[in-house]
């Protein structure tokens, strides 16, 4: 699993936006900035639309007002499902971006096997990446959701 100090993982992450399909090289994306990501095992799945994104959604602006460039949700989900979710939530402040393959996840050793549920998803988590190091790494144990809420990592920066 990806630990504090290291270097974000080279990957790919897909977003659905009003001018089209782009393809996010996270390296490239994450370079420069301070990035709140967060994860959540599935979009439209009850904590994570419940709870989980509609948190960061209104926490957005008080996260920026403390230095974050970028806000993003990540999802083994494809793009279009990751902007259809977005759009539910009025989450036109975050970066919907979609892990289809799972790559993204897997290369942050941050991903589980749901089996007949969903097979394998991403764990629930925030990190907070900065020149694309991360510096902060909330992991929920299965089934929990605190330290990756929007109010944990806002009281943390």
């Amino acid at each position: 699993m990806i630990e504090l100090g290291q270097k974000i993982p080279a990957a790919t992450l897909s977003q659905l936006t009003s001018e089209g399909m782009v393809q996010h090289d996270v390296i490239e994306l994450f370079t420069g900035k301070k990035v709140v990501l967060f994860a959540v095992p599935g979009a439209f799945t009850p904590t994570c639309s419940e709870a989980h994104l509609p948190g960061y959604v209104v926490l957005a602006d008080k996260l920026q007002a403390k230095g974050v460039d970028l806000i993003a949700c990540v999802a083994v989900n494809d793009a279009f499902v990751m902007k259809a979710w977005g759009e539910v939530h009025n989450a036109s402040e975050l970066f919907m971006l979609g892990d289809g393959d799972a790559s993204f996840t897997k290369a942050l050793g941050l991903s589980m096997d749901t089996k007949g549920f969903g097979g394998v998803r991403s764990q629930r988590y925030a990190m907070v990446i900065e020149d694309g190091i991360v510096t902060q790494l909330n992991v929920e144990e299965a089934g929990e959701f605190e330290v990756s809420k929007a109010e944990t990592v806002l009281a943390a920066l």
